[in-house]
């Protein structure tokens, strides 16, 4: 007992001695990095445009620098280089997401593709998207589909017989209906089904302090952010449960697109059923995949449509070259079917080119380090976020010649493509994190777009330049909607 009573001045000494002179460390070299304020780090520099504001702080601190969104670091890369290095060259090590508030509400605890964490379950739907409901050959039997959506806003645009119409309104309802006939097997139109989407992807674009700033997880709840996210989830799963009864009470008869095909819930309901490979498919994950389905395949997809648009208004020239093309390849015929999409070169130009220029998710989806690495020299460590900057990666001086201007012609004779293996171009991503939904997303905007420049002459309604403002959130939307007038040609 002395012995111990003894002892204990030794070791309050020897505390105090390693709290002021503490063990050394591993020598570490992280990114460069801005100053930060306590508590907040940098979330007071990232303003209403984090993509615009990240670009500016690059340029001082570098391609790959560190910032701190409250407690949590946060890499961002801004270079073709460093976003090789994750998505490439160290994919694996930044394979997976960081569990973020609202996501982990709305898609069933993450049980989604885009959001998951990386692992055994990711592998397993990611695989299920790839080969069964996304692959080239599912994408090409649902050509029906964007057919007869595409000719209804044709009729649409033709009923309005030059009178102002609300373009933007229209691209949002095909490729709502598009993807309602795809994964659901029918429409749901009507102002209540548009608003919950709507609500759905205005929630994925706010900023959680929870999620970066524990000690104020609070402030969610008092806001509102997180009751708003309960009952928009809650609504969702709602509309869900009674679309998977619909389709199980339909086992055994005529599918809603008749004979032409399961649609991606009965595809589900399938795997569900014959248990493949062990890997059980429980009704909640059909849910997080069927609002995955919705929240990648219809705001992304209508925004890149609508920007391409814009800058086709705003470029008469280049309107006038994609009108040649589609005239020289339609001849005459009542429309441009997809067998000719593979022949309309300037049409795939003017859509990469919008897609650089207005890249829809300028940040990507925010992935996360699982283990310490060396990064371009830099010492990154595990549990880091990663933000790609691929809105600033497109606009790149040193990359681009004249890289905000509207050139369709840059890609006339070159390889670069939007699929993922040239760093340069990056709208859907890249690795093992990139968009499955590549395909399905371009046939549809190429059919509509051939089609909409083939069919009519396009006039802007109103006087002056058209306002090209952006609005807040995960996806870059235009701000007002494209009003114009269209005369048919035919």
């Amino acid at each position: 007992m002395e012995a111990f009573l003894i002892s204990i001045p030794f070791i309050l000494a020897l505390f105090l001695l390693t709290s002021f002179f503490p063990s050394p460390k591993p020598h570490k070299n992280p990114p460069p990095s801005p100053p930060k304020l306590p508590i907040i780090g940098n979330l007071h520099q990232l303003g209403s445009s984090p993509h615009r504001a990240l670009q500016a702080m690059a340029r001082s601190y570098g391609p790959l620098m560190l910032i701190h969104l409250g407690s949590v670091p946060v890499l961002v890369a801004s270079s073709i280089e460093s976003a090789k290095e994750i998505m490439k060259t160290h994919d694996l090590v930044f394979a997976s997401r960081p569990r973020l508030n609202i996501p982990r509400r709305i898609f069933y605890d993450n049980q989604d593709i885009a959001f998951s964490q990386y692992g055994e379950y990711w592998r397993q739907v990611k695989s299920i998207a790839v080969l069964h409901l996304l692959s080239n050959k599912r994408v090409q039997s649902y050509e029906h589909v964007r057919v007869d959506e595409m000719e209804l806003m044709m009729q649409k645009i033709q009923r309005a017989n030059g009178s102002a119409f609300n373009l933007s309104e229209s691209l949002i309802s095909l490729t709502n209906n598009v993807v309602c006939r795809v994964a659901l097997g029918r429409t749901y139109e009507g102002r209540k089904f548009k608003n919950l989407l709507e609500r759905l992807m205005e929630l994925l674009g706010c900023f959680s302090v929870g999620s970066y700033i524990p000690s104020l997880k609070w402030v969610d709840w008092l806001s509102g952010l997180e009751r708003k996210a309960d009952e928009v989830s809650k609504e969702f799963d709602e509309f869900l449960e009674g679309v998977i009864d619909e389709h199980v009470n339909a086992k055994g008869v005529v599918g809603f697109e008749g004979s032409k095909g399961q649609d991606l819930v009965d595809v589900l309901l399938e795997f569900q059923r014959e248990n493949v490979k062990g890997f059980h498919l429980k009704r909640d994950m059909i849910k997080a995949i069927i609002v995955d389905l919705f929240t990648a395949g219809t705001d992304t997809t209508f925004t890149s449509l609508e920007w391409a648009i814009c800058e086709l208004l705003r470029h008469p020239r280049a309107m006038q070259e994609l009108r040649r093309e589609v005239v020289e390849i339609g001849q005459g015929r009542s429309s441009i079917t997809e067998d000719n999409l593979d022949k309309l070169p300037y049409l795939k130009a003017v859509i990469k080119e919008a897609l650089r220029l207005h890249t829809p998710l300028p940040l990507l989806v925010p992935r996360e380090s699982t283990e310490d690495v060396k990064l371009l020299g830099y010492d990154i460590l595990s549990g880091t976020q990663v933000l790609v900057n691929a809105w600033a990666i497109a606009r790149d001086p040193s990359v681009w010649e004249e890289p905000e201007e509207f050139r369709p012609e840059r890609f006339l004779n070159s390889s670069i493509d939007y699929k993922g293996f040239h760093f340069e171009l990056l709208p859907f991503g890249a690795g093992r994190r990139g968009c499955p939904g590549i395909q399905f997303a371009m046939n549809v905007n190429e059919l509509v777009l051939a089609n909409l420049v083939y069919k009519f002459d396009l006039h802007l309604v109103g006087e002056g330049d058209m306002d090209m403002s952006e609005t807040n959130g995960i996806t870059v939307h235009k701000k007002h909607p494209i009003l114009v007038s269209a005369t048919a040609r035919f």
